[in-house]
């Protein structure tokens, strides 16, 4: 499966489109964690327990949304694209989408 932020594959022709395909995950740290978290931003620097949280998120509905094109038959999602949301604290839904296609 292909998997492009453009809107096109260089060398390779879309002959249909699919649809939209998505997949989203909503991820929180643990408590130890978030208190870690907490005491970082009080003296700077990267958060890593946010990035770590927020890769996991991002591989998953990766994952999730490519799932959803196989199931549809498709050979590539073009224009893909990520949206991070806080949905409460310490909590993040990360969403990815784009479009599934057919090549020749």
């Amino acid at each position: 499966m292909i998997i492009v932020s453009t809107p096109d594959i260089p060398g390779r022709t879309i002959t249909q489109s699919l649809g939209l395909v998505r997949g989203n995950t909503i991820r929180a740290k643990h408590v130890g964690k978030d208190i870690l978290a907490s005491l970082r931003m009080l003296v700077g620097g990267e958060i890593k327990e946010y990035t770590e949280m927020l890769t996991e998120a991002r591989n998953e509905a990766l994952l999730r949304m490519k799932q959803e094109a196989t199931s549809a038959g498709a050979d590539a999602v073009v224009n893909v694209r990520f949206v991070t949301s806080q949905v409460m604290a310490g909590a993040a839904e990360l969403l990815a989408y784009g479009t599934a296609v057919k090549l020749d």
